[in-house]
This record gives structure tokens, C-alpha cells and sequence, in this order.
């Protein structure tokens, strides 16, 4: 009898990480896959990105569609909620052999906790990070808690993950997802990604993305303006903001991205790039800006230069192709030039070879005994 996989995916990000493994489920004639959908996948605000899914010729077998009503403490609390009670309903109804989560986000929290007292066999993906400044790094433990089976993104993770769960057993350490789809998709050359977004190509360009600080998101109004600035002087760049997620006081940093890009000719916004056009834009850009963990790991492959701002993600590995700057604006400008500056032939590979869904698959059948 095939085992029933189910996938827990809750937004463009993990969708993206896990595309290769979910394209090697589906062809694997020992599992049957079912996707499930929720969070920010069916929110027209932040893309539809449940069309990725469906673009990719996948099925999505079942969908939560909890409402993001707005972006305060109490929004998110009441979100978590109602992500627990809908879930509820699947593991009451669904058997599965095995549920796959990945990485740290408050709504992953909700859909894996609720699936607790039904003794879910869990396997988390990217446990034994850190990011200090983000309410994620507790999240994300708690998730490694709940669940059976584990894969971390390298080595020093693993090490961390095994001091926290106590026991090194069903831990393995599997590289990046992420380096599959380098391996295994073919980006579009430089010339034909920006002719796709409508960017000239007179000038280079800096991905920026930037999400919220939810430990401390009284501040996020503040480091919105200080980005804006830092992106008004650095005019001899274009700049291609993606949208940040939906955490706690997103809406004051959207709304400066906005405003900025309305009235700058060299700032351009995009709610959903999407896999493809996503991983060409940290292959070609100038250098990364922002806070995102893709300026860690994906950022890592070419390797592509990285300012990394403030504290969302401090406590990540830090290879040499990252410069770490506060969220001020002279402090940004000055972090972007000596980025600029760097001279990168090779760095050590420390998150795989690109091979991890194949690992994965591996231990998963000897997990469940095929």
C-alpha cells in the first residue's frame, strides 16, 4: 500500500524550498502526495502564490483559508487560533504516514501544533537555526519538538539540533532544497529577467527584500524610513523590492515600498516573482539588501554579495560574502559600498551539493519501511 505523504505548506517562501521534494513524492509510486495549503497562499494581498502550486501541475488536496485581518499583535494571536481549530478538522478526518513541515513561520506553528494530540508523525525541515530577532527562532523550536524525524540545512545545525532535542537520533543533515532547484531549473539570463520585469539594464540592480523585526516591531516604522532613505541615495542602483511576509506590523513597511516606488523611477515592487524569475534575481543582482534568510542560504550558492540589516536573522552562520549593518540610513549607504567592494571567487559550501531531495527521500522510505 502506498504511504500518504501530506505537505504543509503555508506561503511562497516554503513553497519555493520545496518544490524539488514535492516533484520527487509525486513521481514516487511508493507515496501518494497530498498538499496542504493555508496561510498567506490564498491572500490576493500578498500574490495568490496558490497559483505557484497549480502552475506547477500540482493538485492541492486541501486548503485552509484563515484571513489575515490585519497585522497587530492581537491579528496574528486570533490568526494562530483559527489556523488550529480548521486544522483540527484535517488530522480528525485525514490519516497520514507522514506530514512534512519546513522552517519557523507562526502559521507552520499553528497547523503543527494542532496536530499534536492526534500524535501526527511529523518531519521538520530546518530546525537548529537561529534568528534573535524574530519571534520564529522560539517557533521553530517548538516545531522541532513536535515532530519525529528531522533535516537540517548543514552540520553545525545539526549539532545544535541534536543539544536541543538531547538525542541525535532520526536527525540528519541533508543540505538545502534550495541547491536542487539551482541544479535542476534553468534561469533566465540576465537580460531576458529584466526585460520580463521592465528594468533597464543601464544600471545594475540590488534585491531588497525586508521583513518585519517581530521582536521588536515598534521599531519597524523607523527602519522603513531609514531603508527609503538609504534607497533614494543609492540611485545609481535599480532596486527590485519583494513584498515582506505577513508578520506582525508588515503593513508600515509595505506601505513605504509603495510610496517609494511610486515616486522613484528606480524602485520597483513585486508582491510574487515567484521560483524562477525569484532565484534568477539573486543570481544576477548586484548584491542583496535586506533581512531574508535566502541572503544566507540561497545567497551562498553563487556566491552573491549580502548587507545584511539589523537583527532578524542574527545568529545564522555568516560566510564571507555577508556584511551584517544597522538599519540606519548612512549606515546602510556605507554598508552597500563596501559590499560593492568585495571580491568573491569561491566560498566554502556549507549547505550541499544539491542532492538533498534525494536524501531526504531516502531516509523518509527507510523511515516509514519501504
Amino acid at each position: 500500500m502506498r504511504k500518504r505523504i501530506a505537505i504543509l505548506t503555508s506561503s511562497r517562501a516554503d513553497y519555493s524550498i520545496y518544490y524539488p521534494l514535492i516533484k520527487k513524492i509525486h513521481e514516487d509510486e511508493n507515496f501518494e502526495l497530498n498538499i496542504i495549503a493555508f496561510g498567506s497562499h490564498f491572500s490576493e494581498k500578498y500574490g495568490n502564490t496558490f497559483q505557484n502550486i497549480l502552475n506547477d501541475d500540482f493538485e492541492i488536496n486541501f486548503k485552509i483559508t484563515s484571513n489575515f485581518s490585519g497585522d497587530s499583535p492581537i491579528d496574528i494571536s486570533n490568526y494562530i487560533g483559527d489556523t488550529i481549530l480548521q486544522f483540527g478538522q484535517i488530522w480528525q478526518s485525514q490519516h497520514f504516514d507522514l506530514v512534512i513541515c519546513l522552517g519557523d513561520r507562526f502559521e507552520m506553528f499553528a497547523a503543527v501544533a494542532s496536530g499534536v494530540p492526534f500524535n501526527i508523525n511529523y518531519a521538520h525541515l530546518y530546525g537548529g537555526e537561529t534568528t534573535l530577532g524574530a519571534i520564529d527562532n522560539s517557533l521553530r523550536h517548538a516545531i522541532s519538538h513536535f515532530s519525529k524525524l528531522h533535516f537540517t540545512s548543514c552540520e553545525q545545525y545539526k549539532n545544535r539540533l541534536i543539544e536541543l532535542m538531547g538525542d541525535s537520533h532520526n536527525i540528519y543533515n541533508i543540505g538545502s532544497l534550495s541547491y536542487d532547484n539551482f541544479n535542476q531549473i534553468e534561469l533566465p539570463s540576465k537580460a531576458d529577467f529584466l526585460h520580463s520585469l521592465g528594468m533597464n539594464s543601464d544600471k545594475e540592480f540590488i534585491l531588497t527584500t525586508f521583513h518585519p523585526e517581530t521582536i521588536a516591531f515598534e521599531k519597524n516604522k523607523f527602519f522603513a524610513e531609514e531603508l527609503c532613505l538609504a534607497i533614494e541615495k543609492l540611485n545609481q542602483y535599480n532596486f527590485l523590492i519583494t513584498m515582506p511576509n505577513a508578520d506582525t506590523s508588515s503593513q508600515v513597511i509595505r506601505d513605504s515600498f509603495e510610496a517609494l516606488s511610486e515616486s522613484h523611477d528606480h524602485v520597483f515592487t513585486s508582491e510574487n516573482l515567484g521560483t524562477v524569475k525569484y532565484l534568477a534575481a539573486i543570481k544576477h543582482c548586484a548584491l542583496m539588501l535586506g533581512n531574508t534568510s535566502s541572503g544566507f542560504v540561497e545567497a551562498a550558492y553563487f556566491p552573491t554579495k549580502v548587507v545584511n540589516l539589523g537583527d532578524r536573522q542574527a545568529g545564522r552562520i555568516i560566510t564571507p560574502n555577508i556584511i551584517n549593518s544597522p538599519i540606519d540610513c548612512d549606515s546602510i549607504v556605507q554598508s552597500v559600498q563596501k559590499a560593492s567592494q568585495l571580491n568573491l571567487l569561491q566560498i566554502e559550501n556549507i549547505y550541499g551539493n544539491g542532492n538533498a531531495a534525494e536524501k531526504i527521500m531516502r531516509h523518509i522510505s527507510q523511515y516509514l519501511g519501504i
